[in-house]
């Protein structure tokens, strides 16, 4: 009998391949870790910036469905189908609809290319009121506003500040899909120091640090974020991160205007 030879090992392109049959396996059932949720995760981020709408902001309820694929430069094209409801659900609330995606993540790179289109939104005119109240609470304060943990140390946010933790994630939401990979995904853990400033032009002026958590690391990264917000007017945002980050990455300003042509058909 000739002897045995050794098998041949995998081409990076098949091992990539096999790393992610295995993500998505992990990931069918809609789980907390896996690709699919990830990418549903990242594209919601990128969904709250672009709407600009503290009263409009979603959350992930559950993946239904979706498919992955690789190119030859080991890009990571998701399409999917999930469910979402409102970031701050009232009891009973029923979620808010569905949502299409497709996900580009690029080579491990940060800031996932996204395309959504979500149904059953929230009424326009339901969400500008509820946004021109928030501006109207905002900008009749006497004093700027200097609030320090939300939530607090029992994780307790008090319904007074709620607005403002809501106004902070919108921000927020800009930060993690910028910082977005293909494996490492964050969520707004705390407010650690909020200031608000009073301006000429009539838009809420907020300089805040938040503490991202990364999941996959169990990292916590504090980032200052500067946010000018008006009702009906497209976000800015500004922001620095603590950690050791490519030089592309190290700090964002709001646009999205390197992104791939975006369909927002909701908004």
């Amino acid at each position: 009998m000739p002897p045995l030879r050794p098998a041949a090992a995998p081409s990076p392109l098949l091992a990539l391949a096999l790393a992610l049959a295995l993500a998505l396996q992990g990931a069918a059932a809609a789980g907390p870790g896996g690709l699919l949720p990830q990418a549903a995760r990242a594209a919601l981020h990128f969904l709250n910036f672009r709407a600009g709408s503290p009263s409009a902001l979603r959350a992930l309820a559950a993946v239904q469905e979706g498919r992955a694929r690789i190119n030859a430069e080991k890009e990571c094209t998701v399409d999917l189908v999930f469910t979402t409801e409102r970031h701050n659900p009232e009891e009973g609330e029923e979620r808010l609809g569905k949502c299409s995606a497709r996900v580009l993540f690029r080579n491990q790179k940060p800031r996932p290319v996204i395309n959504i289109t979500c149904t059953r939104v929230t009424e326009k005119n339901k969400r500008q009121q509820e946004d021109y109240l928030l501006y109207k609470q905002m900008e009749q304060l006497r004093n700027p506003l200097d609030v320090v943990n939300i939530p607090d140390n029992h994780g307790h946010i008090d319904p007074s500040l709620r607005p403002i933790w809501e106004l902070a994630f919108l921000g927020s939401s800009y930060v993690m899909w910028e910082k977005t990979t293909q494996f490492l995904h964050y969520y707004m853990a705390q407010l650690s120091s909020v200031k608000q400033w009073k301006t000429n032009d009539g838009a809420i002026d907020f300089d805040y640090t938040v503490l991202l958590h990364e999941f996959s690391t169990q990292e916590i990264i504090p980032c200052r974020i500067h946010l000018v917000w008006s009702p009906g007017k497209p976000l800015k945002v500004k922001y620095h991160c603590q950690e050791l980050q490519a030089p592309e990455e190290a700090s964002g300003t709001e646009g999205g205007s390197a992104v791939a042509p975006t369909e927002l058909s909701n908004f």
